[in-house]
């Protein structure tokens, strides 16, 4: 009996904890895109570790971006998601930026689903944009 209700807390504790952790690295899906989503603080934030354009360029800099005095901020690391709280299967903050576009929102929303996927949204007033992203293996 004893085994039974440990193998039961034992799935009940790990399950949801394996399922809503979204750490880890991230394909965007445009561009070869990669991204590491890590613990930051007590909130959840992401960076650029990979993309084609980088591969090529390794020094590549942020050339997209709609602020002049952004554009020389190397793509490598570049944080692109803040401050990310909640869970467990959704999270707020922000900002967030889109190197490819060179577009950033003040505020966006992580959403994990099915089939181990995420989807991102950012949203500037009412227009949101929204990409999904799938774990890199």
């Amino acid at each position: 009996m004893r085994r039974i209700a440990f193998a039961i807390a034992a799935a009940t504790v790990a399950v949801p904890a394996t399922a809503a952790d979204i750490t880890g690295v991230w394909a965007t899906g445009t561009e070869g895109g990669r991204v590491e989503i890590y613990k930051c603080g007590g909130a959840l934030c992401g960076r650029v570790v990979d993309a084609s354009r980088l591969r090529a360029n390794p020094d590549l800099r942020d050339v997209r971006n709609s602020d002049p005095a952004l554009r020389q901020r190397k793509l490598k690391g570049l944080v692109v998601l803040k401050g990310f709280t909640g869970g467990p299967r959704e999270w707020k903050g922000g900002p967030v930026y889109d190197p490819e576009s060179g577009d950033g929102a003040p505020k966006g929303q992580l959403k994990l689903l099915p089939g181990g996927k995420l989807e991102l949204k950012g949203c500037v007033a009412f227009f949101c944009r929204t990409k999904i992203w799938t774990r890199a293996g």
